[in-house]
């Protein structure tokens, strides 16, 4: 991960407070929006004279807002459907506490999104101006996350505190049966899935946002959690209904003794019936659904099943299809290149010699050198070359002693050449208007007097006749 630097060279912790921690970070992803350091620094003072409480995208008090609300919001999408499905309202004060902990932060994520700086679509600045953010917010995620953040974890603990705190067996009755409709409303919290997609777009697009990898890491992540909250969520679901329904004597349940059994065995074998039938295996719920209420579940579970491989395969196709573009181009280009000799009725020898020469001048690999060696600075074109060419022409005695700025000219003159086994490079008594430095293989120089073998490192031509 990128390391911070800071917000700013002329504000810091110490200058501007907590407000230091709501300016943009000196890394690599404001970098790579705003193009300089100079960029930055202005934005923080933009930011500063704006004189309003806007906390940027780029901030470090955004970035670990973000890694918390993600794992909030993670912990809440697991923990819910459990306590609903399994604990039945004994689920512990430290885990009633957690709850009233969550909607209270999901509250204050409401008002804070009302301060949550935006970053434009076109990716060149961040919107702060607090008009603008309201608007966006309203219109686009403002009713699904006060959904989501509607109190529930207060109305359970109110809840609680007076079924406990009565006596009479009318009224506790009732409010058992409150308790039950509140915690079934309280599924409404999972809509905090929303959220969770959401806080991984804004966190690839903030993040490294020229480097692939990462994207593909959130985007592997980001998928792999969808589909364990799916499985968890089926399987509880599958003990769920059952028990909304007091247990049937013809329930799976009551077939696998499972009534007296403890909270992590019951969920192992929720999730184990989910999974059976999400992946159209009939082992582990070989009967037939006893009722209506049953076949639906299974056919819901057989549905989310054909769902999860769709998004699965279609998110491993991309992915492949995006795993190593220049070897996939090669592929096409011989498959081209197969296609033209063939219909040109080529000789098989001279095919098989066309096809070395590709892979050994390409090496598997097709890239466009000159597209590339054209697009980059003349500085990382000298650093390029000098990489890749400097040791060959150090090796050269006339070169050995010169100048930097001198070897700095000649590299651009050079030239990349592959030649294949039998191939005559120069023949004797030609004027010799070229000079040859061999990077990788074996050079056989042969003349009416003498025979000399040259490899990797050496040199031959100019002024020398060769055959």
């Amino acid at each position: 991960m990128e390391k911070l630097k800071g917000p700013a060279v002329g504000c810091t912790t110490a200058t501007c407070g907590w407000r230091a921690l709501l300016l943009p970070q000196l890394n690599r992803q404001s970098l790579y929006v705003y193009g300089s350091e100079m960029a930055v620094e202005k934005e923080c003072m933009r930011q500063l004279q704006s004189g309003v409480f806007v906390i940027h995208p780029f901030s470090l008090m955004r970035s670990y807002y973000i890694m918390c609300m993600m794992a909030i919001t993670f912990l809440n999408l697991i923990g819910i459907p459990m306590e609903i499905a399994f604990l039945d309202g004994n689920s512990g004060l430290a885990w009633e506490g957690f709850n009233v902990f969550s909607d209270t932060l999901f509250l204050i994520d409401v008002a804070l999104n009302f301060r949550m700086g935006i970053i434009a679509e076109d990716g060149e600045e961040a919107i702060l101006d607090i008009k603008r953010i309201r608007v966006n917010y309203l219109r686009t995620w403002f009713i699904p996350d006060v959904i989501a953040a509607f109190p529930i974890g207060y109305i359970l603990l109110f809840a609680d505190l007076q079924y406990h705190n009565d006596d009479n067996p009318s009224k506790t009755n009732k409010m058992m049966r409150i308790l039950m409709f509140v915690r079934i409303l309280s599924l409404i919290r999972l809509a905090r899935v929303s959220r969770l997609v959401r806080f991984f777009n804004e966190v690839e697009k903030v993040s490294n946002a020229n480097l692939e990898v990462v994207r593909l890491f959130f985007r592997i992540l980001s998928l792999f959690m969808m589909i364990f909250l799916l499985c968890h969520w089926n399987g509880c679901i599958q003990y769920f209904v059952p028990m909304l329904e007091e247990f049937p004597t013809d329930c799976w349940v009551r077939k696998e003794n499972l009534m007296n059994a403890t909270v992590i065995v019951k969920y192992s074998w929720g999730v184990f019936r989910a999974l059976s039938q999400m992946i159209a295996l009939s082992y582990g719920s070989m009967d037939a659904p006893t009722n209506y209420v049953e076949m639906w579940i299974v056919m819901v579970s057989m549905v989310s099943g054909c769902l999860m491989y769709t998004v699965l395969v279609a998110n491993a196709t991309t992915m492949i299809a995006n795993i190593d573009p220049a070897a996939k181009e090669y592929k096409s280009k011989m498959s081209r290149l197969e296609h033209y000799m063939t219909f040109m009725k080529l000789p098989p020898e001279l095919q098989l010699r066309i096809s070395n020469y590709y892979q050994a001048r390409y090496g598997g690999k097709w890239f466009h050198e000159k597209d590339v060696m054209d697009t980059v600075s003349s500085a990382l074109k000298e650093q390029i070359l000098m990489v890749m060419c400097s040791r060959l022409l150090r090796n050269v005695p006339m070169f050995q002693n010169r100048d930097e700025n001198f070897i700095n000219a000649i590299l651009p003159k050079l030239e990349y050449e592959v030649f294949l086994e039998g191939d005559v490079i120069v023949q004797q008594n030609v004027p010799g208007n070229r000079m040859f430095f061999i990077d990788h293989g074996q050079v056989l120089l042969e003349t009416d007097s003498y025979e000399r073998e040259l490899c990797d490192g050496d040199f031959f031509g100019g002024e020398l006749d060769l055959l």
